[in-house]
Protein backbone atom coordinates (compact mmCIF):
# COMPACT_ATOMS: atom_id res chain seq x y z
CA UNK A 1 0.00 0.00 0.00
CA UNK A 2 1.31 3.45 -0.82
CA UNK A 3 1.62 5.89 2.05
CA UNK A 4 0.50 8.81 -0.13
CA UNK A 5 -3.09 9.69 -1.00
CA UNK A 6 -2.12 10.89 -4.48
CA UNK A 7 1.42 11.37 -5.71
CA UNK A 8 2.17 13.92 -2.99
CA UNK A 9 -0.93 14.09 -0.87
CA UNK A 10 -0.56 12.30 2.45
CA UNK A 11 2.79 11.64 4.07
CA UNK A 12 3.52 9.02 6.72
CA UNK A 13 3.48 10.29 10.28
CA UNK A 14 7.06 9.04 10.81
CA UNK A 15 9.72 9.60 8.13
CA UNK A 16 11.43 6.43 6.95
CA UNK A 17 9.57 4.13 9.36
CA UNK A 18 11.15 0.77 10.16
CA UNK A 19 9.81 -2.02 8.00
CA UNK A 20 10.74 -4.88 10.34
CA UNK A 21 8.23 -4.60 13.18
CA UNK A 22 6.78 -7.14 15.54
CA UNK A 23 3.36 -6.91 17.10
CA UNK A 24 4.76 -7.69 20.57
CA UNK A 25 7.31 -4.88 20.36
CA UNK A 26 4.68 -2.36 19.25
CA UNK A 27 2.28 -3.38 22.02
CA UNK A 28 5.01 -3.24 24.67
CA UNK A 29 6.06 0.25 23.56
CA UNK A 30 2.50 1.54 23.63
CA UNK A 31 1.73 0.05 27.05
CA UNK A 32 4.95 1.54 28.43
CA UNK A 33 3.96 4.94 26.99
CA UNK A 34 0.51 4.62 28.58
CA UNK A 35 2.01 3.91 32.01
CA UNK A 36 4.35 6.89 31.63
CA UNK A 37 1.40 9.14 30.81
CA UNK A 38 -0.50 7.94 33.86
CA UNK A 39 2.50 8.42 36.14
CA UNK A 40 2.95 11.91 34.70
CA UNK A 41 -0.53 12.82 35.90
CA UNK A 42 -2.44 12.37 32.64
CA UNK A 43 -5.33 10.48 34.25
CA UNK A 44 -7.43 10.51 31.10
CA UNK A 45 -4.87 8.52 29.11
CA UNK A 46 -6.62 5.18 29.68
CA UNK A 47 -9.96 6.69 28.66
CA UNK A 48 -8.42 7.52 25.28
CA UNK A 49 -7.46 3.87 24.79
CA UNK A 50 -10.85 2.56 25.94
CA UNK A 51 -12.60 4.99 23.58
CA UNK A 52 -10.44 3.66 20.75
CA UNK A 53 -11.51 0.11 21.64
CA UNK A 54 -15.16 1.11 21.37
CA UNK A 55 -14.63 2.66 17.93
CA UNK A 56 -12.30 0.11 16.37
CA UNK A 57 -13.36 -3.21 17.89
CA UNK A 58 -12.72 -5.05 14.61
CA UNK A 59 -9.05 -4.11 14.70
CA UNK A 60 -6.37 -6.09 16.51
CA UNK A 61 -5.36 -5.14 20.03
CA UNK A 62 -1.97 -3.86 18.87
CA UNK A 63 -3.43 -1.71 16.11
CA UNK A 64 -6.01 -0.20 18.48
CA UNK A 65 -3.12 0.92 20.68
CA UNK A 66 -1.34 2.39 17.65
CA UNK A 67 -4.40 4.37 16.53
CA UNK A 68 -5.05 5.69 20.04
CA UNK A 69 -1.45 6.81 20.47
CA UNK A 70 -1.03 8.49 17.09
CA UNK A 71 -4.50 10.05 16.71
CA UNK A 72 -6.50 9.96 19.97
CA UNK A 73 -9.49 11.73 18.39
CA UNK A 74 -9.86 9.27 15.50
CA UNK A 75 -13.40 7.95 15.05
CA UNK A 76 -13.43 5.99 11.76
CA UNK A 77 -10.30 4.88 9.95
CA UNK A 78 -9.64 3.10 6.68
CA UNK A 79 -6.92 2.70 4.09
CA UNK A 80 -6.61 5.10 1.18
CA UNK A 81 -8.12 2.61 -1.29
CA UNK A 82 -11.11 1.97 0.99
CA UNK A 83 -11.83 5.70 1.31
CA UNK A 84 -11.61 6.08 -2.46
CA UNK A 85 -14.12 3.25 -2.89
CA UNK A 86 -16.47 5.15 -0.57
CA UNK A 87 -16.18 8.31 -2.66
CA UNK A 88 -13.78 10.12 -0.37
CA UNK A 89 -10.16 11.23 -0.79
CA UNK A 90 -7.44 11.99 1.72
CA UNK A 91 -6.89 15.73 2.17
CA UNK A 92 -3.56 16.98 0.88
CA UNK A 93 -0.91 17.15 3.60
CA UNK A 94 -2.61 14.77 6.05
CA UNK A 95 -0.32 12.30 7.77
CA UNK A 96 -1.21 8.62 7.86
CA UNK A 97 -1.69 6.55 11.01
CA UNK A 98 0.83 3.73 10.96
CA UNK A 99 -0.49 0.28 11.87
CA UNK A 100 0.70 -3.27 11.22
CA UNK A 101 -0.67 -5.48 8.46
CA UNK A 102 0.12 -9.20 8.18
CA UNK A 103 2.45 -10.42 5.45
CA UNK A 104 1.16 -13.76 4.13
CA UNK A 105 3.44 -16.22 2.37
CA UNK A 106 2.95 -19.69 0.98
CA UNK A 107 4.37 -22.85 2.50
CA UNK A 108 5.10 -25.03 -0.48
CA UNK A 109 4.32 -28.73 -0.22
CA UNK A 110 6.59 -31.41 -1.51
CA UNK A 111 6.04 -32.72 -5.02
CA UNK A 112 4.51 -35.99 -3.79
CA UNK A 113 2.04 -34.26 -1.44
CA UNK A 114 1.12 -31.69 -4.09
CA UNK A 115 0.27 -34.39 -6.60
CA UNK A 116 -2.10 -36.04 -4.11
CA UNK A 117 -4.20 -32.88 -3.70
CA UNK A 118 -3.81 -30.25 -6.42
CA UNK A 119 -6.16 -27.85 -4.63
CA UNK A 120 -3.86 -27.61 -1.61
CA UNK A 121 -0.44 -27.35 -3.14
CA UNK A 122 0.54 -24.28 -1.13
CA UNK A 123 -0.70 -23.37 2.35
CA UNK A 124 -0.83 -19.69 3.45
CA UNK A 125 1.39 -18.88 6.42
CA UNK A 126 2.03 -15.72 8.42
CA UNK A 127 5.49 -14.46 7.53
CA UNK A 128 5.45 -11.33 9.68
CA UNK A 129 4.06 -7.80 9.79
CA UNK A 130 4.67 -4.65 7.80
CA UNK A 131 3.84 -1.01 8.46
CA UNK A 132 0.91 0.36 6.43
CA UNK A 133 -1.10 3.55 6.79
CA UNK A 134 -4.75 4.36 7.44
CA UNK A 135 -6.52 7.71 7.70
CA UNK A 136 -9.29 8.99 9.94
CA UNK A 137 -12.48 10.29 8.34
CA UNK A 138 -11.55 13.79 9.54
CA UNK A 139 -8.52 13.57 7.24
CA UNK A 140 -10.71 12.94 4.19
CA UNK A 141 -13.28 14.81 2.12
CA UNK A 142 -15.95 13.79 -0.35
CA UNK A 143 -19.24 11.90 -0.30
CA UNK A 144 -21.19 11.64 2.95
CA UNK A 145 -21.22 8.21 4.55
CA UNK A 146 -24.27 6.41 5.90
CA UNK A 147 -24.81 7.36 9.53
CA UNK A 148 -23.63 4.80 12.03
CA UNK A 149 -25.83 3.89 14.96
CA UNK A 150 -26.20 6.87 17.33
CA UNK A 151 -28.15 5.97 20.43
CA UNK A 152 -27.41 9.11 22.49
CA UNK A 153 -28.32 7.69 25.87
CA UNK A 154 -31.10 5.43 24.63
CA UNK A 155 -30.13 1.78 24.33
CA UNK A 156 -32.67 1.27 21.56
CA UNK A 157 -32.62 -2.33 20.34
CA UNK A 158 -29.26 -3.03 21.93
CA UNK A 159 -30.68 -4.27 25.22
CA UNK A 160 -32.82 -6.86 23.43
CA UNK A 161 -29.86 -7.90 21.28
CA UNK A 162 -27.67 -8.23 24.36
CA UNK A 163 -30.24 -10.39 26.15
CA UNK A 164 -30.59 -12.57 23.03
CA UNK A 165 -26.80 -12.99 22.89
CA UNK A 166 -26.69 -13.99 26.55
CA UNK A 167 -29.33 -16.65 25.85
CA UNK A 168 -27.25 -18.07 22.99
CA UNK A 169 -24.34 -18.40 25.42
CA UNK A 170 -26.43 -20.61 27.67
CA UNK A 171 -26.41 -18.03 30.47
CA UNK A 172 -29.61 -17.70 32.51
CA UNK A 173 -30.89 -14.19 33.29
CA UNK A 174 -33.02 -13.41 36.34
CA UNK A 175 -34.23 -10.36 38.26
CA UNK A 176 -34.26 -10.42 42.04
CA UNK A 177 -34.50 -7.64 44.65
CA UNK A 178 -32.56 -9.74 47.16
CA UNK A 179 -29.21 -8.87 45.58
CA UNK A 180 -29.56 -5.21 46.69
CA UNK A 181 -27.55 -3.06 47.10
CA UNK A 182 -25.71 -4.78 44.23
CA UNK A 183 -27.02 -3.87 40.78
CA UNK A 184 -26.01 -7.21 39.30
CA UNK A 185 -24.31 -10.45 40.23
CA UNK A 186 -22.59 -13.11 38.11
CA UNK A 187 -22.92 -16.65 39.43
CA UNK A 188 -21.23 -18.58 36.65
CA UNK A 189 -23.86 -19.61 34.13
CA UNK A 190 -26.42 -17.20 35.60
CA UNK A 191 -26.72 -13.42 35.85
CA UNK A 192 -29.08 -11.82 38.36
CA UNK A 193 -30.01 -8.13 38.00
CA UNK A 194 -31.66 -5.78 40.46
CA UNK A 195 -35.09 -4.84 39.03
CA UNK A 196 -36.13 -1.21 38.55
CA UNK A 197 -33.01 0.08 36.82
CA UNK A 198 -33.24 2.44 33.86
CA UNK A 199 -32.78 0.83 30.45
CA UNK A 200 -29.33 2.41 30.13
CA UNK A 201 -28.41 1.31 33.66
CA UNK A 202 -29.68 -2.20 33.04
CA UNK A 203 -27.70 -2.43 29.80
CA UNK A 204 -24.47 -1.26 31.45
CA UNK A 205 -24.92 -3.59 34.44
CA UNK A 206 -25.69 -6.50 32.15
CA UNK A 207 -22.54 -5.89 30.09
CA UNK A 208 -20.50 -5.72 33.29
CA UNK A 209 -21.84 -9.06 34.54
CA UNK A 210 -21.55 -10.65 31.10
CA UNK A 211 -17.89 -9.63 31.10
CA UNK A 212 -17.44 -11.62 34.31
CA UNK A 213 -19.14 -14.59 32.68
CA UNK A 214 -16.89 -14.42 29.63
CA UNK A 215 -13.61 -13.71 31.39
CA UNK A 216 -13.51 -14.47 35.05
CA UNK A 217 -14.29 -18.13 35.48
CA UNK A 218 -12.01 -21.10 36.08
CA UNK A 219 -8.32 -20.43 35.50
CA UNK A 220 -8.47 -16.66 35.00
CA UNK A 221 -10.44 -16.15 38.21
CA UNK A 222 -7.74 -17.86 40.27
CA UNK A 223 -4.96 -15.96 38.48
CA UNK A 224 -6.33 -12.44 39.06
CA UNK A 225 -7.43 -10.35 42.02
CA UNK A 226 -10.98 -9.21 42.63
CA UNK A 227 -9.89 -5.63 41.97
CA UNK A 228 -8.46 -6.53 38.55
CA UNK A 229 -11.58 -8.53 37.64
CA UNK A 230 -13.87 -5.65 38.59
CA UNK A 231 -11.64 -3.22 36.71
CA UNK A 232 -11.80 -5.31 33.55
CA UNK A 233 -15.57 -5.75 33.75
CA UNK A 234 -16.13 -2.03 34.32
CA UNK A 235 -13.80 -1.15 31.46
CA UNK A 236 -15.72 -3.48 29.12
CA UNK A 237 -18.98 -1.83 30.20
CA UNK A 238 -17.36 1.52 29.40
CA UNK A 239 -16.19 0.41 25.94
CA UNK A 240 -19.50 -1.19 24.94
CA UNK A 241 -21.64 1.58 26.43
CA UNK A 242 -19.58 4.24 24.69
CA UNK A 243 -19.82 2.36 21.39
CA UNK A 244 -23.63 2.37 21.46
CA UNK A 245 -23.82 6.06 22.41
CA UNK A 246 -24.48 5.95 26.15
CA UNK A 247 -23.14 8.63 28.46
CA UNK A 248 -20.36 6.84 30.33
CA UNK A 249 -18.33 7.98 33.29
CA UNK A 250 -14.57 7.78 33.66
CA UNK A 251 -14.45 5.54 36.73
CA UNK A 252 -12.69 2.84 34.72
CA UNK A 253 -9.73 5.11 34.11
CA UNK A 254 -9.30 5.74 37.82
CA UNK A 255 -8.52 2.08 38.44
CA UNK A 256 -5.37 2.28 36.33
CA UNK A 257 -3.39 3.30 39.41
CA UNK A 258 -4.03 -0.17 40.85
CA UNK A 259 -1.66 -1.69 38.29
CA UNK A 260 1.26 0.17 39.91
CA UNK A 261 3.26 0.42 36.70
CA UNK A 262 3.06 -3.33 36.01
CA UNK A 263 3.27 -3.25 32.20
CA UNK A 264 2.69 -6.98 31.68
CA UNK A 265 -0.42 -7.02 33.89
CA UNK A 266 -1.82 -3.90 32.23
CA UNK A 267 -1.16 -5.29 28.74
CA UNK A 268 -2.93 -8.54 29.64
CA UNK A 269 -5.96 -6.70 31.00
CA UNK A 270 -6.21 -4.33 28.04
CA UNK A 271 -6.07 -7.25 25.62
CA UNK A 272 -8.84 -9.23 27.33
CA UNK A 273 -10.91 -6.03 27.59
CA UNK A 274 -10.54 -5.49 23.84
CA UNK A 275 -11.34 -9.09 22.95
CA UNK A 276 -14.43 -9.36 25.16
CA UNK A 277 -15.70 -5.96 24.03
CA UNK A 278 -15.30 -6.99 20.39
CA UNK A 279 -17.33 -10.16 20.98
CA UNK A 280 -20.18 -8.26 22.67
CA UNK A 281 -20.20 -5.42 20.13
CA UNK A 282 -20.19 -7.94 17.30
CA UNK A 283 -23.36 -9.46 18.74
CA UNK A 284 -25.00 -6.02 18.85
CA UNK A 285 -24.24 -5.02 15.26
CA UNK A 286 -27.08 -4.33 12.87
CA UNK A 287 -26.90 -5.06 9.11
CA UNK A 288 -26.21 -1.34 8.44
CA UNK A 289 -23.27 -1.31 10.84
CA UNK A 290 -21.83 -4.44 9.25
CA UNK A 291 -22.09 -3.10 5.69
CA UNK A 292 -20.33 0.16 6.53
CA UNK A 293 -17.59 -1.61 8.48
CA UNK A 294 -16.99 -3.96 5.56
CA UNK A 295 -16.56 -0.95 3.27
CA UNK A 296 -14.10 0.62 5.68
CA UNK A 297 -11.88 -2.41 5.30
CA UNK A 298 -8.66 -2.97 7.14
CA UNK A 299 -5.53 -2.93 4.98
CA UNK A 300 -5.34 -6.16 3.05
CA UNK A 301 -2.68 -8.68 3.95
CA UNK A 302 0.41 -8.40 1.81
CA UNK A 303 1.02 -11.61 -0.11
CA UNK A 304 4.58 -12.78 -0.62
CA UNK A 305 6.12 -15.99 -1.86
CA UNK A 306 8.00 -17.99 0.71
Amino acid sequence: MSTNADTAVAQPSTPNPPQRLTAKEAIAANVKALIEQIEAGQSDALTVYLNAMSRFHNYSFGNILEIARQKPDATRVAGMFAWNQLGRRVIKGEKGIRILAPVIGAARKGQEDAEKDLTKQNQPVLVGFRAVYVFDISQTEGAELPAMREVMGDVGENLDRLIAFIETQGIALEFNERIAPALGVSYGGKIVLLPGQSKAGEFSTLVHELAHELLHKADRRTATTKVVRETEAEAIAFVVGNAVGLETGTASADYIQLYHGNASLLAESLEVIQQASAVILGALESPLDESVEEAQEQPEALAVAS
